[in-house]
């Protein structure tokens, strides 16, 4: 998508801090992170939200690089996934993408 900045982060030509690439996801540091550690993973092929999600990449997204990207940020105490879908869920990029919170206790309360 030519607007997208997550396909722009993807292709490189806007530069990210990554952590985690392969053929079908990059994993980078969020520019306005909401925890000590707060990383993002996107899928490679563009898709609105997880609404258009194939089964595939949902497999690969968080059976592989979710597991991947934990252990190579040692949170083995523990992590928050946050998967928004939408404007009234806080979606603010229309690029699927699962954010990975760590480095404090981040509490029982999502909102």
């Amino acid at each position: 998508m030519e607007d997208c900045i997550f396909c722009k982060i993807v292709d490189k030509s806007i530069p990210a801090n990554i952590v985690y690439e392969d053929d079908d996801a990059v994993a980078f540091h969020d520019v306005s992170p909401q925890a000590p550690i707060h990383v993002l993973i996107v899928p490679k092929k563009h898709f609105d939200n997880i609404t258009q999600l194939d089964t595939a990449t949902a497999q690969h997204l968080f059976s592989h690089c979710v597991q991947t990207v934990a252990k190579m940020l040692n949170l083995a105490d523990g992590f928050r996934l946050i998967v928004n879908t939408g404007k009234i869920a806080g979606q603010s990029v229309p690029h699927l993408h699962i954010h990975i919170l760590a480095g404090k206790i981040l509490g029982e309360n999502l909102l």
